[in-house]
């Protein structure tokens, strides 16, 4: 069975005009339900993940400061979000819905975070809309626990997994590979073991063969046992903030590569949904929702 995390407290309310569509996470869901993709037995509702987990990732000085609200302004301007327990909440429940999304995974080969991907978030500091990353957080849990040994990040977005390539510099047994808008943001790439950077509007055939050309080789060269995979849909020409000229259809092709490919090799893999940030709120959704319709396809 295909399991999704999905909690209301992820859609956080946020100032009007804001640039972030918040509202996604409550559309997806109802628009999967609707279409009949999933039923209400998919959903899981993830919980508070234990502050034990979050600073075996993270520099317990800054989760502290964040969870005490103490941020500085620059530092709270840098995340992209205005600073509230609320907000605190929302993320720490995001945490444990990608943690326990991989144990699912583990078990059915796949399984999904309506929300996650927050891959802008280092070890000591926020950015861009992301204050903790579930990506690696749940990495570490995976290993810790000795449910992993050696396992791949396949980050797509169209930004850089910047913060998740910051935490896992020095760690051998995590992989991380993105890529993304070599123009795009962060404008200060950190180094990914594999990063590719693309061209603006670099569009859908030259992208697939790109993602082909390096997505088997490194599962052969690496061997992971896990897969979190970081599926943005900020990669489509309509996304103001992406740049790349993908459609939603080329969108889909790279997911299906993905899921087929961990697959094939009998990997599971946890999905995390990343940005989106097209003006009409229809492509975000229909791109999303290409995913969950893939991985009922193919592993169900």
């Amino acid at each position: 069975m295909l399991k999704i995390a999905y909690s209301p407290i992820y859609t956080h309310p946020l100032p009007e005009g804001h640039r972030f569509p918040m509202e996604k996470y409550d559309l997806l869901p109802e628009q999967l339900l609707y279409e009949g993709t999933v039923d209400t037995e998919n959903f899981f509702e993830p919980n508070v993940l234990d502050d034990k987990w979050i600073v075996n990732t993270h520099d317990s000085k800054y989760f502290e400061k964040l969870r005490n609200l103490e941020l500085s302004r620059s530092e709270i301007r840098k995340t992209g979000f205005p600073l509230s327990q609320q907000l605190i909440n929302r993320e720490i429940h995001i945490m444990h819905g990608s943690v326990q999304a991989s144990l699912f995974a583990l078990k059915f080969g796949v399984a999904m975070n309506i929300a996650g991907g927050t891959h802008h978030a280092f070890t000591d500091r926020g950015e861009g809309f992301c204050l903790l990353n579930d990506i690696a957080i749940s990495a570490n849990y995976l290993l810790d626990n000795k449910l992993a040994e050696r396992i791949l990040v396949v980050d797509l977005d169209v930004h850089q997994g910047n913060g998740t390539a910051q935490i896992f510099e020095n760690q051998s047994n995590v992989f991380t590979f993105s890529m993304h808008g070599a123009s795009n943001y962060p404008m200060h790439k950190e180094q990914s073991d594999l990063d590719i950077g693309l061209p603006d509007k670099i569009g859908d055939k030259a992208y697939l063969q790109i993602l082909i050309k390096n997505l088997e080789p490194l599962i052969d060269n690496e061997q992971p046992d896990f897969i979190i995979y970081q599926c943005g849909v900020d990669v489509l020409d309509s996304d103001k903030l992406g740049r790349l000229g993908m459609s939603i259809l080329g969108c889909k092709e790279r997911d299906r590569i993905v899921l087929e490919s961990a697959k094939r090799h009998q990997i599971p893999i946890m999905c995390c949904m990343g940005g989106g940030y097209s003006p009409k709120i229809s492509d975000i959704i229909e791109a999303h929702a290409n995913t969950y319709r893939l991985a009922q396809e193919i592993y169900f």
